[in-house]
């Protein structure tokens, strides 16, 4: 019987997000609510599967993963995009590689939990619920600060960046954007101001980033930038870890100079003993993005149609349709 490994259900949210029952009549199902310990461990866990369906970027999937799963036959990917996936790895072993797709409900989503980082920061509101379940009352917890009429930076201006722009000017908060390609009109279109990259982060009380993660954009905000933001400025990031230089914003953080409030790490699932579970002056999701009830309605539903499809030998949604010329 084919085997289907589900990866990267951390939230265990995989079962009841779909029907399974067709796809269980046809394969073994099996469900992996762990993050792999490494390539070794992947290549291990998965090399009796022909079907594996990932979830985003969580689990890596380079062409060196890929060579070891000899067994390995349909690939599902949630989103268009995967970063961490070497589609010319697959297309060459012969490997259908099929996706999701969505409504734009998960990049509301994910700039909702932005705008959720940003007022958790401002108002010391984890600090302030902990406080009061040790049986404190705002002892301990730092003033907090008021948006109304202070500048909120946004570092592209997508559809996510949009959002969150649109969110500023509700909090009543004058909304500055820069990226490299982005033009004053386009910014004008989202209510903000186009400036400069310095002017931004100097200028910023708040600075949220909304950018695809690309060989372009890894490592983009760095040292310098962090090193212009205000005393007790928020950098909040909720794209992926390596836009931020990581060491420098922890130093930032550490010696108290800006707050940090972020989703998403270099590193993920964070180690237990990394720094960042015991900095100061931060406020710590662990990527919940776009991670809501109605995505998981799209995504999941969606990767059984695709492995049900492409074991009638009707492949849909496929993201390397050349694999067909090749064959």
């Amino acid at each position: 019987m084919t085997r289907v490994a589900i990866l990267d259900d951390w939230q265990g949210v995989a079962r009841g997000s779909a029907d399974w029952a067709p796809l269980a009549a046809r394969a073994e199902l099996v469900f992996f609510a762990e993050a792999f310990d490494g390539e070794d461990e992947a290549a291990a866990r998965l090399a009796d599967f022909e079907i594996v369906l990932s979830m985003r970027e969580r689990t890596p999937l380079p062409g060196s993963l890929i060579g070891r799963l000899p067994k390995l036959r349909m690939l599902g990917i949630t989103g268009v995009r995967n970063a961490s996936l070497d589609m010319a790895a697959c297309t060459a072993r012969g490997i259908v590689v099929c996706h999701t797709v969505g409504d734009g409900r998960s990049d509301a989503a994910t700039a909702e939990l932005a705008l959720g980082l940003l007022l958790a920061a401002a108002r010391s509101i984890p600090a302030s619920d902990a406080g009061i379940r040790a049986g404190r009352f705002q002892a301990g917890v730092p003033v907090g600060m008021a948006l109304a009429g202070k500048t909120l930076g946004v570092v592209g201006l997508g559809r996510l960046g949009a959002h969150m722009a649109r969110y500023g000017h509700a909090l009543g908060m004058h909304v500055l954007a820069w990226s490299e390609n982005l033009t004053a009109e386009k910014a004008a279109a989202a209510g903000a101001e186009l400036v400069g990259k310095a002017a931004l982060f100097s200028r910023s009380d708040a600075v949220s980033v909304h950018l695809v993660l690309s060989a372009r954009s890894r490592g983009l905000i760095g040292a310098a930038d962090i090193a212009r933001m205000k005393p007790g400025a928020i950098l909040i990031n909720t794209s992926r870890g390596p836009i931020i230089d990581e060491p420098a914003l922890l130093a930032a953080v550490q010696a108290g100079r800006i707050v940090a409030a972020l989703d998403v790490f270099d590193r993920e699932p964070l180690p237990a003993d990394h720094p960042w579970r015991t900095a100061p002056n931060t406020v710590l999701t662990p990527h919940l993005g776009y991670g809501v009830a109605e995505t998981w309605a799209q995504f999941y539903p969606q990767s059984v149609e695709n492995a049900l499809a492409f074991l009638d030998g009707k492949p849909v949604r496929v993201s390397n349709p050349e694999i067909f010329a090749a064959r």
